[in-house]
């Protein structure tokens, strides 16, 4: 019943009361040509909310009042304006006016001047040219100071402009702090030091730029993100999770239990650690593998408990003291031989691979009770004659385990074994030759 519910609750499109609130101001932004803002003032809703509304919903209908046609299904994919650069809406306010001060025939006219033959701002569109076509604005010095038509104007940057943001430029060379954080260091306007970049410094600007679209999705903290701010936790979220972390870093506590008595949900400690603690998550999975901690996948270590580490601990040491096996270091620190056999084949392999090993007289290793056990028919089977098969009829054990315990442990024992039979057969054979020989004679 709860998922019936959840999924028809909430259908695809507006709300029904967001329709009801946009429907006038929808129908003016449909069949007339006031801008948002005044559409917003006579109807009495938000320009923000409302612009939101259309671009969201009826984003064709915004696209046709901007002069672009476009189909319901490919809609979302187009953008009125690209990231950068100017907008359709100034390029087609401003296109005239910038050809004419691109045009040679009217260097005899200055910028002011070409901005009031069709009815522009002339600051407005010094800017444009500043910011869009910077060529312009020098190009048009040039020829007008090779014709004469100079009029001695001060133009491009002023000394007291640049000697008052040397220091915010300067910052944000040698650093990836942000405009406005710049700014605020350095006591200067924020839109004025970015009008002064935009204008001024468009090297820097592109450099910056392209850090920015190479740091797009970043995850490593310190480095710079997609909007050009260094990666790192708010203070906020900082202040919510200080005494987890703490206790993260020095105890074996679960999250669970972390979560629970610092008062924060268990998603959002997991997401803040994996964020900004990776390398407390890998140190309480015991990784050792070398490299930064961004570069090493949390899927390929182990997930285990620090808790289950510091149980076994104890007894791992005192396996690794030797003398006694797995079964009586578990009975002596109580705990389950089967369970602690487990975690030391996963946890500790080498240690797993060497319990009950000894050394034999030969310098092999070997389990203790195999060498105990296969002991007697050893030292048979090094000293006589008889077979092995025999050898383990006679005293109860399985030929194949023997012979494989032999065979890998004691080549010795065989290359002894092979010389007596030898022996005993070349005495045999010696028996037989001088019989055969005074057999011979006494015919």
């Amino acid at each position: 019943m709860r998922a019936s519910s959840k999924q028809g609750g909430r259908r695809k499109g507006p709300k029904q009361e967001s329709v009801d609130k946009y429907r006038e101001s929808l129908q003016l932004y449909m069949t007339t040509e006031l801008s948002c803002r005044e559409i917003c003032d006579l109807c009495g809703v938000g320009t923000s909310g409302f612009s939101a509304y259309v671009r969201k919903h009826y984003r064709e209908v915004m696209l046709s009042r901007n002069g672009v046609t476009a189909d319901g299904n490919g809609a979302a994919e187009i953008r009125l304006r690209e990231k950068f650069g100017q907008s359709p809406a100034a390029c087609a306010k401003y296109g005239k006016a910038i050809e004419a001060c691109r045009d040679t025939a009217r260097l005899e006219y200055n910028v002011s001047q070409i901005a009031h033959m069709f009815n522009l701002g002339a600051t407005s569109l010094a800017n444009q040219l500043r910011a869009h076509f910077p060529e312009i604005p020098v190009n048009r010095e040039r020829e007008r100071m090779l014709r004469g038509l100079s009029d001695n104007q001060q133009r491009g940057v002023r000394p007291q402009c640049a000697l008052k943001y040397a220091g915010a430029v300067q910052m944000l060379r040698e650093s990836d702090c942000t405009l406005r954080q710049a700014a605020e260091a350095c006591g200067v306007p924020f839109g004025g030091l970015k009008q002064h970049l935009l204008f001024y410094h468009r090297d820097l600007v592109e450099k910056r730029r392209k850090k920015r679209e190479v740091g797009r999705g970043a995850i490593r903290p310190g480095t710079l993100n997609g909007s050009g701010r260094p990666h790192f936790p708010t203070p906020a979220a900082l202040e919510i999770y200080r005494q987890a972390v703490e206790l993260y870093r020095t105890t074996a506590l679960p999250i669970t239990e972390i979560a629970e008595r610092t008062g924060v949900s268990q998603s959002g400690l997991r997401s803040y650690l994996r964020t900004w603690h990776r390398e407390l998550i890998l140190e309480r999975r015991g990784c050792t593998q070398t490299g930064q901690a961004w570069d090493i996948p949390l899927s390929a270590t182990k997930r285990y408990l620090r808790s289950t580490a510091q149980k076994y601990a104890p007894a791992i040491r005192r396996l690794k003291e030797g003398g006694l096996s797995t079964a009586a270091v578990a009975a002596e620190f109580g705990l389950n031989p089967e369970t602690f056999r487990k975690y030391l084949h996963e946890h500790e392999p080498e240690l797993s691979a060497t319990l009950g090993m000894g050394k034999l007289e030969n310098g092999r290793t070997a389990l203790r009770r195999s060498t105990e056990k296969y002991a007697e028919a050893v030292r048979l089977y090094e000293t006589t004659t008889e077979p092995l098969s025999s050898i383990a009829r006679r005293l109860g054990l399985q030929y194949n385990s023997v012979g494989g315990f032999v065979r890998r442990n004691c080549p010795e024992a065989i290359a002894r074994h092979n010389a007596l039979c030898a022996a005993e057969e070349a005495a045999r054979t010696a028996v037989d030759g001088d019989t055969t020989t005074g057999q011979t004679k006494k015919v």
